[in-house]
């Protein structure tokens, strides 16, 4: 949230965080200075914290973390302001009826297709319902590894719960259909060695030898991270759960991301990043044709080359990364719920 944050006009808003941060660091420092007052909630009950909140007049309430540990759903169901939105920290519904409002995009929550699934009142903003920050000492774009390796690397470094049965076999459906291909994951479960035996024999049952999988578990730090796709040719999503920082990293690295379009926010997370860093092309709608689009842009070494080249030129200068714009539109948003608000009185 940083990036929309220290973006956000403080002259016709007054912003309050409310942080029930368990552990402050660096970054708990850095971003109360956004603030224009800064309210440490932890461990306080949550009567306690909702007369705090009407004290400070607070007219919207904005929940950043929906059903995750720590979470302070029952302070918002005591209904402390008049308005209450969720946004950022969860990628489903509250199912709270206090909880006015979801913020989200037209790429993740297309119109018709999820308001079902939400108690809350969807609220689109265009593009992009979230920024990325630039990744602190980022790597240069390395040249294309398949040049010198002669064969392509696929990579996925999502979380491996992530990797379903049905993930495995599209990416060994892609790997069979590029010859000589490699897939390249990275995920701490790979530090155990149950684990990573598990998914070598789940990926050999579908055809791919243990010498076409290269398995690596955490780095010593967040550059050397990066500095792994210097190995990665193209980025492989996952489904039904996308990549969200995982997929950035990527496009910030200058890797392009084949990703399977779904019908819900998560499965849909690689579709918003695609559309805003113009490579909708690498969207597929069938798993038939996950595997044409990897395949194709396998084949096409200098359309990869030029991909690579200008992809995080492009990326930050997307709506990806441009907090101002979205500070504008969160803006027009929470104005909206303001007046509509005020016109039911």
């Amino acid at each position: 949230m940083e990036p929309f944050l220290s973006a956000h006009n403080h002259e016709d808003f007054e912003v309050t965080c409310y942080a029930n941060v368990m552990q402050r660091d660096g970054v708990t420092e850095r971003l109360k200075k956004y603030a224009d007052r800064w309210r440490d909630i932890v461990g306080l009950p949550d009567e306690e914290v909702a007369d705090l909140i009407r004290r400070d007049s607070i007219d919207i309430l904005v929940e950043l973390a929906g059903h995750t540990a720590h979470n302070r759903l029952l302070l918002f169901a005591r209904k402390p302001a008049p308005i209450q939105v969720s946004y950022l920290g969860y990628t489903n519904t509250t199912g709270l009826s206090t909880i006015d409002y979801c913020l989200t995009d037209i790429h993740v929550d297309p119109p018709g297709m999820t308001e079902s699934f939400y108690t809350e009142k969807m609220v689109r903003v265009p593009d992009t319902v979230l920024c990325y920050r630039v990744p602190e000492n980022s790597p240069e774009i390395s040249d294309l590894p398949s040049l010198k390796s002669g064969h392509i690397t696929f990579s996925s470094f999502n979380n491996l719960t992530k990797i379903t049965p049905g993930v495995i076999v599209l990416w060994s459906r892609t790997l069979l259909a590029v010859p000589g291909s490699r897939l390249l994951m990275k995920a701490k479960f790979f530090k155990d060695q149950h684990v990573e035996q598990e998914i070598r024999q789940t990926f050999e049952q579908h055809g791919i030898s243990a010498d076409r999988l290269e398995l690596l578990s955490w780095t010593t730090g967040f550059k050397e991270h990066l500095e792994i796709y210097h190995r990665v040719d193209i980025g492989l999503d996952p489904f039904p759960f996308n990549g969200g920082t995982t997929s950035f990293e990527s496009l910030w690295m200058g890797i392009p991301v084949v990703t399977l379009a779904g019908n819900s926010f998560v499965s849909r997370m690689g579709v918003r990043q695609a559309c805003n860093v113009n490579l909708s092309h690498l969207i597929a709608q069938t798993p038939d044709e996950y595997v044409a689009i990897a395949t194709r842009l396998a084949g096409d070494l200098d359309q990869l080359k030029q991909i690579r080249a200008g992809l995080r030129t492009g990326v930050l200068h997307s709506p990806l990364m441009d907090g101002p714009r979205l500070a504008r539109a969160l803006g027009k948003a929470y104005r909206d719920m303001w007046q509509s608000w005020c016109s039911s009185y």
